[in-house]
């Protein structure tokens, strides 16, 4: 990842991906001990750094359990045998009873069989729906890496002025970003946060902020697109968002000067 000038504050980022040389490691590590405005910005960019690194888990769903007891609660099980009332049976009962136990496992089968087909057309349904956002999130998970580990790969943080870190990281050879944030205001239910590209031919939306109503929290979301000049801001929007923004940016980060 690119570092550029000696100002040591510019580290930050670099320093909270675990992205610097030894010699730029050490010079921030002695300049972080008297700085508290960099301490505090490495404690959100940390969160923003897990967030950025976190593999989208996909829980399974409750239809495919749900389905399984259903069958099991209406499929009978056969009971116990007893040693002692075997033995006590003539050859006819023995007979009569293996004749009883044949027929039984027959429909046995045949309800078991029923049941398990059930399940399996429950299991398919729900094993769609996982397979889809499994392969959602991969794809996910496949363009935030693409932006991380692009040889020009620049981050970037700002302060959100509403409370908050947010950051940056983007990519001109990808003409992509990544973005998250941090520590942002709970929003009530009829707002949200969404992002801009904005540049000369004005602002283009980018998408609402996933996760910034969990504990302040913004998920990592990926923007392409790019286009020279632009900048990346953030609005708070109606809920749903707008196809314009409708107030200033909380926060605004100029790409332009990345390479």
């Amino acid at each position: 990842m690119r570092l550029g000038g000696n100002d040591p504050h510019t580290l930050a980022g670099a320093y909270a991906m675990d992205a610097v040389s030894e010699p730029d490691r050490a010079r921030f590590e002695r300049h972080l001990a008297g700085c508290e405005s960099c301490r505090q910005e490495i404690r959100g960019l940390r969160e923003a750094t897990a967030a950025l690194a976190a593999a989208a888990a996909v829980q399974p769903s409750d239809a495919f359990r749900d389905a399984a007891l259903r069958a099991a609660a209406q499929t009978r099980q056969l009971p116990p045998a007893s040693g002692q009332a075997l033995a006590g049976r003539t050859a006819g009962d023995r007979g009569r009873r293996r004749w009883e136990l044949r027929g039984w496992r027959s429909r046995l089968a045949v309800g078991l069989a029923g049941a398990l087909a059930a399940v399996a057309v429950a299991a398919g349904v729900v094993t769609y729906g996982m397979q889809h956002r499994l392969d959602q999130a991969q794809l996910h998970d496949h363009a935030v890496a693409t932006v991380l580990s692009a040889p020009d790969a620049t981050m970037m943080s700002a302060p959100v002025r509403t409370g908050g870190t947010a950051t940056v990281v983007m990519s001109h050879r990808e003409r992509a970003l990544v973005f998250t944030a941090v520590h942002l205001r709970l929003l009530p239910a009829a707002h949200c946060y969404e992002l801009w590209l904005i540049g000369a031919a004005g602002s283009r939306p980018a998408g609402t902020v996933p996760g910034s109503a969990r504990g302040g929290m913004a998920d990592p979301m990926v923007v392409s697109g790019l286009r020279a000049g632009d900048s990346v801001g953030l609005t708070v929007e109606p809920a749903g968002g707008s196809p314009r923004p409708t107030s200033p940016p909380v926060v605004l980060v100029n790409l332009s000067g990345a390479s």
